[in-house]
């Protein structure tokens, strides 16, 4: 069975106030040094079980901002990566890009280095919401990027937008939708911004010098995104992404249908389940750069920790992650994981939930209402714990 590969790429330009991944902003970045760390953890890996012996479905460069490195760098890991599993022949291969970074070469560079698909951090197209936001780039940046994409060959090109950044208007949300869906990618991400703690964000939240947007506003705003995406051509796949059929982000889908995945780089998380799906093990790399790439060069292996995935834990994850996907999931196929019908270990759960429309159960799938989407955060959370 294949598998999908994360590759991390932890270095920016500048670090975003909202941003919690594991970046770091920076004038200078050893690429070569850093792509040697990550050749040699791909190499390690395909040495071990559950990998060996796997082919690869799906690869995703994030960070960071992979777009920084060089195409040949990319290259070389997707070379490394092809060479010691073999990438299935449809492989979807995707770059995450900051307008601003690229050229017309540049992307040209990755287009033969084998991505096949771009997804650009847009966030806005209002100057104020991008300098609010950090960002370094301009409107016109991404809208220059996009057409650099299509003609480097790019069919496959994702555009991020966040939405309920503090001054924003409901129309100013509409108006961001509608200019990224002028410039014709095949998928758009909507985020609602959140300020998660270790952000400069969240450390100006709690000083009281910024102000989240009240919570009737923020889900305006989200009824206006699941309302106004699928008119303009991209029907909603996932809690936050949206995208016609056949477009979907397919590594990310590896994570909603909670399947396994390896992660390099520094901080990159991984989880292997075993055949059975009686547990799993999930395991992180050091995080900080450095760190990462000397363990990797001393040892072949930079991990920074690890745990066991309990069976119940297994199943909670897949009911939790399974139901961001509109469609849900199939009874039967919670069944085949793990043993038993997914009515003995959650009904009493799912009971309430269906009766109150926040759950609907047709032609043994289970999925969200568009109530439940409302506040999918709690009704997810119901089968944790």
């Amino acid at each position: 069975m294949s598998f999908s590969l994360y590759v991390h790429i932890p270095y920016c330009q500048a670090k975003c106030p909202y941003c919690d991944f594991n970046s770091y902003g920076v004038q200078a970045w050893p690429e070569e040094e850093y792509v040697g760390a990550l050749v040699a953890e791909i190499s390690e890996r395909a040495k071990t079980a559950p990998w060996a012996a796997r082919r690869i479905k799906t690869i995703f460069f994030g960070g960071g901002t992979p777009s920084l490195f060089s195409p040949d760098s990319i290259g070389r890991v997707i070379e490394t990566a092809d060479h010691l599993y073999g990438l299935e022949p449809s492989a979807e291969i995707t770059l995450e890009a900051n307008p601003g970074t690229v050229t017309q070469a540049k992307l040209l560079g990755f287009k033969s280095a084998g991505v096949t698909r771009i997804s650009f951090g847009a966030q806005s197209f209002n100057s104020a919401t991008l300098k609010f936001l950090g960002r370094i780039h301009s409107a016109d940046d991404t809208r220059e990027a996009v057409r650099f994409a299509h003609r480097a060959g790019f069919e496959c090109l994702n555009l991020d937008l966040i939405f309920a950044v503090p001054g924003q208007r409901v129309q100013d949300v509409r108006q961001d939708l509608a200019r990224a869906a002028a410039l014709g990618p095949d998928h758009i991400s909507a985020y609602n911004l959140t300020f998660e703690e270790g952000t400069a964000f969240f450390s100006e939240m709690k000083r009281g010098r910024i102000l989240p947007l009240p919570t009737d506003e923020q889900a305006g705003m989200y009824e206006a995104v699941r309302s106004e995406l699928p008119r303009l051509g991209y029907p909603m796949y996932e809690i936050s992404n949206y995208a016609p059929s056949g477009h979907e982000a397919r590594h990310n889908l590896t994570y909603w249908r909670a399947e396994d995945y390896l992660g390099v780089g520094a901080g990159a998380h991984s989880c292997a389940l075993d055949k059975a799906f009686c547990h799993g093990r999930r395991w992180w790399n050091q995080r900080l750069p450095a760190r990462y790439i000397a363990e990797m060069y001393r040892n072949g292996i930079a991990e920074g920790g690890a745990e066991l995935i309990e069976k119940t834990t297994l199943e909670q994850e897949f009911v939790f992650l399974n139901l961001r996907l509109r469609t849900g999931f199939e009874l039967m196929e919670f069944e085949r994981r793990f043993g038993t019908s997914f009515d003995a270990r959650f009904g009493q759960v799912a009971g309430p939930l269906l009766q109150g429309g926040l759950l609907a159960r047709e032609r043994d799938r289970i999925f969200l209402t568009d109530r439940g989407l409302e506040i999918a955060d709690s009704v997810l959370a119901e089968f944790v714990g």
